[in-house]
């Protein structure tokens, strides 16, 4: 099958430091190629991959303090996109919907997975005006802003069975990793790592938006001798970090879409604790991979109690559900879904023209 894979321009692929979305574009587009497909990567220029590779621009966009405007560089690479549709059998777009007023007047196959939130009012108008646009969720509950959307599957993101190393032995302290932001609620990670008495370890990345929230409101709290700030973290180090963590702590409080983090602590075989809201419960087996809780007493408790989850166990959940085998295996359906459409609704056009 020849396809294209777009990711955004934000960061490389796969990104130096963070970023999620680029990261599972690497992982799928890897897969792919493994498997035996014919995939070209739109993506900067300082990504590495084993497909055909077609930059529009040099470098991760994050990076470049230059950058004043960064759709230009997305429009660009979407005109290169469709100077080379006809040579695809199906695209799929990791970039949001700026793609949908071409895609949706070409005859080419499309996918788009929405990797965001999408509780925004501002949505819904657009998707009023492109419902026909094939999306793909990664949860269920990432659908309920917009239930209305040309759904054709959800596909849970997945990781390479080799990227991190099982750690069975528990570790000497709690996890916070990500990013620094009032929803992602690393003030929860701190408190509960105080009342619970033990080591909390905090890898996370401060974007500029964050950077007033991090300064009144987090790092007053970092002055606790329980309490370690490291920063942001490379995809090296992050093995060695989760896999010595007793539990990795994601107390969020917005609707998140997927939360690549509680799979890659699984890898490592380190349980979860996350709090209850938006895909926590499709990802997290309560029992076996961590807890989930709806209070700051029961994370406190969850804590106490965590010896009770097996890591062996926590990191057969992860094999079994969250390897980018079976992800590229679900979007290899999507696309063949996509592709049949197609096909017969051309049919059925030429019959009724004929």
């Amino acid at each position: 099958m020849r396809i294209a894979q777009v990711s955004p321009l934000f960061e490389s692929v796969p990104p130096k430091l963070y970023g999620g979305t680029e990261r599972i574009v690497s992982y799928l587009t890897e897969e792919l190629v493994k498997e035996g497909h014919e995939v070209t990567l739109f993506a900067t220029g300082d990504s590495k991959t084993k497909a055909r590779l077609v930059a529009p621009w040099c470098c991760a966009l994050r990076l470049q303090e230059d950058c004043k405007d960064e759709l230009v560089h997305h429009f660009k690479m979407l005109e290169m996109v469709m100077r080379e549709a006809a040579n695809f059998d199906i695209i799929h777009y990791h970039i949001d919907y700026i793609h949908y007023p071409l895609s949706k007047r070409m005859n080419i196959p499309n996918v788009t997975t929405l990797h965001g939130r999408l509780d925004m009012k501002d949505l819904i108008p657009l998707y009023e005006e492109f419902r026909q646009m094939p999306v793909v969720s990664i949860s269920d509950s990432q659908r309920s802003p917009l239930p209305e959307n040309n759904w054709v599957a959800t596909v849970y993101h997945g990781l390479p069975k080799n990227l991190y190393t099982f750690s069975e032995k528990e570790g000497q302290y709690l996890a916070f990793l990500g990013r620094i932001s009032p929803e992602k609620r690393v003030d929860r990670a701190i408190e509960v790592a105080i009342k619970a008495n033990i080591p909390l370890k905090i890898a996370a990345k401060i974007d500029k938006t964050d950077s007033e929230y991090f300064q009144q409101k987090i790092k007053p709290m970092l002055e606790h001798p329980l309490i370690e700030f490291i920063g942001e973290i490379g995809e090296n180090e992050k093995s060695a970090f989760l896999g010595n963590a007793i539990a990795l702590l994601f107390l969020i409080d917005w609707p998140e879409p997927f939360g690549l983090v509680m799979i890659e602590s699984m890898a490592c075989g380190t349980p979860v604790i996350a709090w209850k809201n938006g895909s926590v419960p499709e990802v997290i087996d309560a029992g076996s991979s961590g807890f989930i809780v709806e209070s700051m007493d029961q994370a406190v408790e969850a804590v106490n109690n965590i010896d009770t989850i097996s890591r062996s166990l926590v990191r057969k959940t992860f094999e079994n559900r969250f390897s980018t085998e079976r992800m590229a295996k679900d979007y290899i359906k999507v696309y063949d879904f996509l592709i049949q459409e197609k096909v017969a609704n051309n049919i059925n056009s030429f019959v009724s023209n004929y």
